[in-house]
């Protein structure tokens, strides 16, 4: 079955930087995107960032674009999120994801939660003032 897990996550202070990482199993890996989503209690899951199949194209919100960065490495079946820059509004569990059913190879990146259906169960990243 399909397996997403999360590491890395802990305690920053603003303005630091921090890696999550994410190892994936049971689909094959290089077909189908990926993405980081967070979420804070109370809160609705907020899309982070996605790249494609490939790793060719990404998509980031506008709250982290030129702070996070997404990768992937297709032959160790693995997506990282680097974190630079942060601010204590970046806290959050962050989670990873993918989009396996009904997913066109190729096709566009999704970036809203309900389009992605596997889930890792989250790491807490928590930024300090």
């Amino acid at each position: 079955q399909v397996q997403l897990v999360e590491s890395g996550g802990g305690l920053v202070q603003a303005g630091g930087s921090l890696r999550v990482s994410c190892a994936a199993s049971g689909f094959i890996f290089r077909r189908y995107p990926m993405a980081w989503f967070r979420q804070v209690p109370g809160n609705e899951r907020e899309f982070v960032a996605a790249i494609s199949w490939n790793g060719g194209n990404t998509v980031a919100a506008d709250s982290v674009k030129g702070r996070f960065t997404i990768s992937r490495d297709n032959d160790k079946k693995t997506v990282t999120l680097q974190m630079t820059s942060l601010k204590p509004e970046d806290t959050g569990v962050y989670y990873c994801a993918t989009r396996v059913n009904d997913y066109a190879p190729g096709g566009r990146i999704p970036a809203t939660a309900s389009e992605y259906d596997y889930w890792g169960q989250g790491i807490q990243v928590t930024v300090s003032s």
